[in-house]
């Protein structure tokens, strides 16, 4: 396996990525990954929540024969830009400029690539289906099928009842908070938010995450599609897979594992935001990659 520091030219920014390549020569299929929300960095880690879904998805698909890229965001990690200065557009774009360098190198076999999506990567996976020409496949891992605004209003009313019992009869004022947040999102005309640290989401970003709808971009996909998303996932409706496997058109594999949630690891105890710390304790489930790393080899790696 082998490790090399890529660039990628977007627009108005140089971003910064690693590629891990299998040992070998010729051209191998490949996979991009594209991670969640909030200045992430190329191994799936921001301030306080250290994912650890990229180096666990190198190592597993260089020990199948297949290539990953991997990037920080802007502004974040050795890449350019201004991370709160970016939207939601903005990383729609940075996702297809990440496709197109990993399409052009010269260790990549430009007909098997797939992108790998986790949470809003999800959606910015699938909207890669613009892309000339589209991905291979899709892996949407925690991924939403309704437009960002109606995301966010499910995830705050789970969040409130899924709260320790203690605290439990404050869930109806935390939606109602989160509701008035919302439209104050939906008339803000700011790119940013003073009140907002830099490890929460721009005006801006969540202005335009709430207004886009993927259902159009599932309903164009033909090629092969991979969904995953826990029953015990409180940011993302596991209904979602099923939605997705009603839209898209092409290949479908859907997966609602028992106990995984949002985060990627089992968790047997009830769902809840408060149990996230002592989850990221421990590893990504295997299933997760093992059932990615199968997938691919039998949709895309032949």
């Amino acid at each position: 396996m082998r490790e090399q520091i890529v660039e990628i030219p977007a627009a108005g920014a140089l971003l910064a990525g690693a590629l891990t390549r299998p040992d070998g020569d010729g051209r191998h299929p490949s996979a991009l990954l594209i991670n969640g929300s909030g200045p992430i960095d190329r191994n799936s880690a921001m301030p306080a929540m250290a994912l650890g879904l990229g180096q666990a998805l190198a190592l597993a698909l260089a020990d199948q024969g297949c290539v990953l890229l991997r990037y920080d965001k802007r502004g974040v990690g050795a890449s350019g830009g201004d991370y709160l200065s970016t939207g939601f557009h903005d990383e729609c774009g940075d996702a297809a400029a990440a496709l197109a360098a990993l399409r052009a190198h010269p260790a990549v076999d430009p007909q098997r690539v797939f992108v790998i999506g986790h949470s809003t990567g999800a959606v910015l996976a699938a909207n890669l289906v613009r892309a000339a020409p589209p991905p291979a496949g899709y892996v949407l891992l925690a991924g939403a099928a309704q437009p960002g605004e109606r995301v966010m209003a499910w995830q705050s009313d789970r969040i409130a009842t899924t709260l320790p019992r203690p605290l439990r009869p404050f869930g109806p004022i935390l939606a109602r908070r989160q509701a008035r947040e919302r439209d104050r999102v939906r008339g803000s005309t700011a790119d940013r938010h003073d009140r907002m640290p830099r490890s929460h989401l721009t005006d801006r970003w969540l202005r335009e995450y709430m207004a886009h709808d993927p259902g159009p971009d599932l309903a164009t996909i033909d090629r092969p599609v991979l969904a995953i998303t826990g029953s015990k996932d409180i940011q993302v409706d596991p209904a979602d897979v099923a939605r997705i496997g009603r839209l898209v058109t092409g290949p479908f594999d859907g997966e609602v594992p028992t106990d995984l949630t949002h985060l990627l690891r089992r968790d047997p105890g009830p769902p809840g935001l408060w149990r996230y710390r002592a989850q990221l304790i421990r590893p990504i489930d295997g299933w997760v990659t093992e059932r990615i790393v199968a997938w691919t080899r039998v949709r895309l790696a032949s």
